[in-house]
């Protein structure tokens, strides 16, 4: 299973670099400084989360594990829910200015604390 988590962490970079570079240049014509600025946010976090599945897997090959633990792969999804969360909302809001979608992005953040701790947790037992 970490070599699912690689592979996901790997897409969500690759989307986060893509992401960033259109925001950069398609968008930043388009958009209000305070819409991109809210663009970039969610860049800034798909970035670090992205990261951190890439880490959950590299931590499962590190250890060996046949699969990944259950609170290791836990940490891996929640960091996956919460960029599409958090960031997704972010990357809407920003496009298309409908101010209802940040009430979807503290949930994301949750997940991304959710995230954090599990894999705290996780820690001890590896």
């Amino acid at each position: 299973m970490h070599l699912n988590f690689v592979g996901l962490g790997a897409l969500f970079l690759f989307l986060a670099v893509a992401l960033g570079a259109f925001g950069a240049h398609a968008l930043r014509a388009r958009l209000e400084p305070s819409q991109l600025a809210v663009y970039q946010t969610g860049i800034q976090y798909h970035l670090i989360h992205g990261l951190a599945i890439l880490g959950v897997g590299v931590i499962a090959f590190a250890h060996k594990a046949p699969g990944t633990p259950s609170l290791l792969g836990t940490s891996g999804v929640l960091f996956a829910v919460g960029i599409l969360l958090f960031s997704g909302s972010l990357y809407l809001l920003a496009v298309t200015g409908v101010r209802k979608l940040g009430a979807i992005t503290p949930f994301g953040g949750l997940f991304f604390l959710a995230g954090w701790i599990t894999l705290l947790i996780a820690s001890f037992s590896l």
